[in-house]
């Protein structure tokens, strides 16, 4: 199964509907890591991990320590996914398909969205 997403305005074409998304945060310095599936046009979000928490970056509730990285599933769905480009912290997001990994957002500019192709 093929998937489209339209990251920056850009078309993707992904062999599978899966995707990651993963940032450091700019006041703990922690890693942050999403597993995305489009499923029927909308984003779902399946899985979270993060290294630690604080400063608004808490694991949810069920989530379970593996392998040093705090782990839930949070199975929230959106129509797309808007991420600031502010350029004033450590870097931007990793979005990452099919194998090949991309930057998202480093440099001051508009917000970078990611959405569904449309039909």
């Amino acid at each position: 199964m093929s998937a489209c997403l339209l990251v920056a305005g850009k078309p993707l074409w992904l062999a599978a509907s899966l995707f990651q998304l993963s940032w450091t945060h700019s006041v703990e310095r922690v890693e942050w890591v999403e597993q995305w599936r489009l499923v029927s046009g909308r984003l779902v979000l399946e899985e979270a991990r993060v290294k630690g928490s604080g400063a608004g970056m808490e694991p949810g509730p069920e989530a379970r320590q593996q392998d040093g990285w705090w782990v839930w599933y949070p199975r929230r769905s959106h129509e797309k996914m808007v991420l600031a480009a502010s350029g004033a912290t450590t870097g931007g997001w990793t979005f990452c398909a099919d194998g090949q990994c991309r930057d998202l957002g480093e440099q001051a500019g508009s917000p970078v969205v990611i959405e569904a192709c449309p039909q």
